[in-house]
């Protein structure tokens, strides 16, 4: 099965070949416009898609070395993301799809990631093994969610404001970097000292407020980018540069000992031994060393993503629509471009 993939939810235009399971091309194109702005300009994001989707779907079929004629289905986005950016991958899926008279696969964004760790060339990992909770973090969304063998899930806690990619890189403009400062502040990190400063850390077992954190497994991050920024200001400009590692650390340790001990609950909880961390910041490399740690004293198996797919690429867009086609499991004709809507999995709230 040949499984073309198509993703532009942001700004990202990728397109992936899935062949019989095994991702053979993958071509991402991030966009540099948008760096002057600080961050993601949806018009801009939806132009320079329009402009590049022919050519990198060309380049993703090349490499491959697979024709058109040679597709069995076509896969994209349909959400969450921009929806300009979002319309213009699927419009040109769904048109090549209906001009190949090929089956057409919406595949719901944060699904993609949440199963991105099992994209693998070992075929034992191509598949979950069992229940696991999915960690599913970017700069969009901040997602924990329980995960069922039949690729159903619940989530049962997400962001009540800021996401985490979204802290990155605030602070980060706060500190003078550029856009995306999420990578840059894990490469100052690495000579910073993590307890220079202590910053908030919201419905924690750290956080200030008695018992609202027990049994609470949703994100606040909105705190804490008013305290980093609260904190600058009573800083001198000579100090902060000095001190820009530590700072960057702190930072770091802030968003990072949330996110692993949120994840942790829900793992003691449920009784699941199984563990996943997806999305862009799942690059991060202060979360992948600390997730394993705390796995690792818990006995908990950790699936992690290829760097390559942690952040937005269309193998992800192809590699969920190959897994759900070889279970049996069709698209709907129709379905709603909206946050969190799947045409296949099953997804509820606790």
């Amino acid at each position: 099965m040949n499984i073309l993939g198509i993703e532009t939810s942001c700004d990202e235009t990728s397109s992936a070949l899935l062949c019989n399971g095994e991702v053979c091309s993958s071509i991402i194109s991030s966009q540099l416009c948008h760096t002057s702005f600080g961050g993601v300009v949806p018009e801009l994001a939806s132009r320079e898609h329009e402009r590049l989707i022919v050519s990198i779907v060309d380049a993703a079929l090349t490499e491959a070395n697979i024709t058109k004629n040679e597709l069995d289905a076509i896969a994209a986005t349909a959400g969450p993301g921009l929806i300009g950016a979002v319309m213009v991958g699927l419009s040109f899926a769904q048109g090549l799809a209906y001009a190949l008279d090929l089956p057409f696969v919406p595949v719901n964004h944060i699904e993609a990631h949440i199963f991105s760790p099992f994209i693998s060339e070992e075929a034992s990992r191509r598949t979950p093994e069992g229940s696991f909770v999915s960690l599913t973090v970017s700069g969009g969304h901040t997602l924990l969610s329980v995960v069922e063998p039949d690729l159903s899930y619940t989530v049962v806690g997400r962001t009540l404001d800021d996401a985490a990619g979204e802290a990155f890189d605030k602070t980060g403009k706060m500190l003078g970097l550029p856009y995306p400062a999420g990578p840059i502040i894990d490469k100052l990190a690495e000579e910073g000292d993590p307890s220079f400063h202590l910053f908030p850390r919201a419905l924690t077992s750290q956080s200030q407020s008695s018992k609202s954190w027990q049994g609470n497994f949703d994100f606040s991050f909105s705190g804490l980018k008013t305290s980093v920024l609260t904190w600058l200001q009573k800083q001198t400009p000579p100090f902060i540069e000095l001190h820009k590692g530590d700072i960057a650390a702190s930072i770091q340790s802030a968003i990072v000992g949330v996110l692993v001990e949120k994840s942790m609950a829900v793992v003691r909880s449920r009784g699941i031994r199984a563990l996943s961390i997806a999305g862009g910041v799942s690059a991060n490399s202060a979360l992948r060393r600390a997730m394993q740690q705390a796995c690792d004293r818990e006995g908990v198996r950790l699936y992690l993503p290829k760097p390559l797919y942690s952040t937005d690429n269309a193998a992800m867009i192809a590699s969920l629509a190959h897994l759900k086609l070889s279970r049996g499991m069709r698209a709907e004709y129709l379905y709603n471009i909206a946050p969190y809507a799947s045409f296949a999995a099953a997804s509820r709230r606790d």
